[in-house]
């Protein structure tokens, strides 16, 4: 008798470059979003205030961008290396995410500042991390 053996891959929801392109995506309209919520608490008489010096507004863009793409980038390598993409990348941005707040937290600013700062933290979130997850295999 001869016997074979049937080697299945697992399932993959996307490619690489599709998982990429809906990240940059998502940080892209994450990078427009917390700018938007930063001028707009600014509007409503929050300061912008931290140890004295202003937060520029674009600075949240900007720290948006280089944030979300390091997600993106590790949605990147789990997509590879993780036994569930999906569920490890959810688990270990929402601790992520939490560790974000901290510095919100103890930083020196008044507590409107401080839950205006962890509100954009948690809008950036809320915008890729599930439209990266969506992307990734498994859950």
């Amino acid at each position: 008798a001869i016997m074979t053996a049937t080697y299945t891959a697992a399932p993959r929801t996307t490619s690489t470059g599709s998982l990429l392109t809906t990240g940059v995506a998502a940080a892209a309209l994450a990078s427009v979003a917390t700018p938007i919520v930063a001028a707009a608490g600014r509007a409503a008489g929050i300061g912008l205030d931290v140890g004295g010096a202003p937060i520029p507004v674009q600075g949240f863009a900007v720290l948006t961008a280089v944030f979300s793409l390091i997600g993106v980038i590790l949605a990147a390598v789990l997509s590879r290396t993780a036994r569930r993409p999906r569920r490890t990348f959810v688990r270990t941005t929402v601790v992520l995410t939490v560790l974000s707040l901290v510095p919100d937290v103890i930083v020196d600013a008044a507590p409107a500042t401080k839950a205006l700062l962890m509100l954009t933290h948690l809008v950036a979130a809320a915008i890729v991390v599930p439209a990266v997850a969506r992307r990734l295999a498994g859950s």
